[in-house]
């Protein structure tokens, strides 16, 4: 993990958390607080909300059998043991397993008291605090705006992936470089694909989605789907592409036409931006270059068996990115164009309303 705003939220959490403890409670040791603290920071509101509740509730369950056990089998190895058991059970019967650790560290703490029932209330109490500590500063301190995020990252993906792509075929960066920086790239995508889950999963529980936010998704998983399959052509390059019998015409076939299709993914996120013009002729004469590739790709060059395979594999996955693209520029100029209605509505409106 590197350093960013959850690292800090976090820092600021755990203080927060045990200076409450210290000023309400104040309990000899207010470490189950900072460990909750630091259990319930999570990436977006919405999960921090849900967590907030669903630890609510496994805590209070997971404390009220800790404290039964303790009355009734002591503080004894094997009956921690079986407790632990029975909350995990319970927790996994309400489809909260995600807030299992917590819970067991708040269970552990409370049979230790051998059921000394002040003690098993300020523990919980304590687990509270560090709870809402978390919430509260997630909410109100740098909040997660993963949506910002995505976007951000996704021109900053796309440059690295156009480099590595621009010299992949034409063999001129190193190969120990060239892996480094794929291994980079694919944990970006990696964690492209995670933001986008998260504010997918935000809109799927929200009660009313408007129209346009709907389309905000659309257009953000064919961005995320448009890098994923530019990665599968870095990986099929890799290994198949060298591995296959070739010549300088057909390096020259394949490298141009990765060019193009580069270029194309660029003026496809420049469209997003509303710095290119929506282009019908571009889009079109794109189509039509990306079919006749993959057709020479299989029936232009007369090379061996093994060697046509490898290259089919190669093509197919510059075709299937290139098609991707054509999608992808198809959403920029609708979102352009519905665009461009808005503002004209909006200056007909002003019209109207000016006395």
């Amino acid at each position: 993990m590197s350093f960013g705003a959850r690292v800090l939220k976090t820092g600021i959490a755990v203080t927060l958390a045990l200076y409450l403890s210290s000023l309400f409670l104040n309990p000899q040791s207010p470490v189950p607080a900072a460990i909750a603290a630091i259990f319930a920071m999570q990436p977006s509101i919405y999960r921090s909300w849900k967590y907030f509740l669903d630890q609510l509730q496994t805590t209070t369950l997971g404390a009220i059998v800790a404290l039964v056990g303790g009355m009734v089998l002591s503080n004894e190895p094997i009956a921690v043991g079986l407790i632990i058991v029975l909350v995990i059970m319970i927790c996994l019967k309400l489809n909260m397993g995600e807030t299992v650790g917590l819970t067991l560290v708040t269970v552990v703490s409370i049979m230790e008291a051998s059921g000394d029932w002040h003690f098993a209330l300020n523990r919980f109490l304590l687990t509270l605090v560090g709870i809402v500590s978390a919430f509260l500063i997630n909410i109100t301190v740098f909040p997660p705006k993963p949506k910002v995020q995505f976007v951000k990252q996704i021109h900053s993906v796309f440059s690295g992936m156009s480099l590595l792509l621009r010299t992949s075929i034409s063999d001129e960066i190193k190969e120990v470089v060239f892996r480094e920086e794929k291994n980079n790239l694919g944990g970006s995508i990696k964690s492209l694909s995670d933001k986008y889950n998260l504010f997918e999963e935000e809109q799927k529980k929200m009660k009313r989605s408007k129209f346009s936010e709907t389309r905000q998704m659309v257009v953000y998983k064919q961005m995320l789907l448009s890098l994923q399959k530019g990665y599968e052509v870095l990986d099929s390059v890799e290994r198949h592409y060298f591995q296959a019998p070739r010549t300088t015409a057909m390096d020259q076939f394949f490298d141009s036409h990765l060019e193009l299709v580069i270029k194309f993914h660029e003026h496809a996120l420049l469209k997003f931006e509303h710095k290119l013009k929506p282009n019908g002729e571009e889009a079109a004469q794109f189509v039509l270059d990306n079919d006749r590739f993959m057709e020479q790709a299989i029936t232009q060059f007369d090379i061996d068996k093994e060697g046509m395979l490898r290259l089919s594999i190669v093509a197919a996955a510059i075709y299937d990115y290139g098609y991707q693209l054509e999608r992808l520029n198809r959403l920029a100029e609708h979102v352009h164009s519905a665009s461009e209605d808005k503002e004209s509505q909006d200056k007909i409106l002003n019209w109207l309303k000016w006395p």
